[in-house]
């Protein structure tokens, strides 16, 4: 069992907890909670394997993703005030996933056959399109298209990834240092009220 494996389950966590919680916030019942926590947590990585072929999708393949997720949503269903109060921690928790989740994505993108950009967009696609989808569902703005710096470091960490790859970088290297750099840039960004600029009209 890879490191790398781990922290994709963590990530998954973490995301389908932020589904769940969005679906309890909207007073959903149990399986509308499991639904937008499936969605966050495996969404953009299944769409990533449609689109490059990759059938069945990874979460048919794997029963500790579907477990994962499940145990998200119970967590949030019989815990979910609890939960409220350790915000931090799942913050801390889905910025590895955001860093996770763009380097399996740059890296199916890749071994798929990519090109530079095609791996950017899908390491991009495989962090943020689970949380779009949620957010759609739930008639929500995609949190993703609003000001934080989120889907940006991402972007960012599919370029970083591809330099270390001309580089000459062993693989697991650059996963590790992409990963951890992404995780980097969105904790500081949260923690220091970061955001992209946006329109102002009055």
């Amino acid at each position: 069992m890879s490191f790398l494996y781990i922290f994709d389950l963590v990530g998954t966590f973490a995301f389908a907890v932020s589904g769940a919680l969005m679906g309890a916030g909207k007073k959903m019942d149990i399986y509308g909670i499991f639904i937008l926590a499936l969605v966050t947590g495996v969404g953009g990585g299944t769409l990533r394997d449609i689109m490059l072929g990759r059938v069945p999708p990874f979460v048919f393949k794997d029963a500790a993703y579907l477990a994962d997720v499940l145990f998200a949503s119970l967590l949030v269903f019989f815990l979910y005030k609890r939960v409220l109060k350790n915000m931090k921690l799942l913050n801390a928790a889905d910025a590895v996933g955001l860093g996770v989740f763009t380097c399996i994505g740059a890296t199916v993108a890749d071994g798929a056959g990519c090109s530079w950009y095609g791996v950017v967009l899908f390491g991009v696609m495989t962090a943020t399109v689970g949380g779009m989808i949620r957010d759609v569902l739930a008639r929500e703005v995609p949190f993703v298209l609003q000001k934080e710096v989120y889907a940006s470091a991402s972007t960012a960490g599919g370029f970083l990834f591809i330099f270390l790859q001309r580089m000459d970088v062993n693989i697991d290297v650059n996963v590790l240092i992409t990963s951890v750099s992404v995780t980097a840039v969105r904790m500081v960004s949260l923690r220091r009220g970061w955001n992209l600029p946006k329109i102002f009209i009055r």
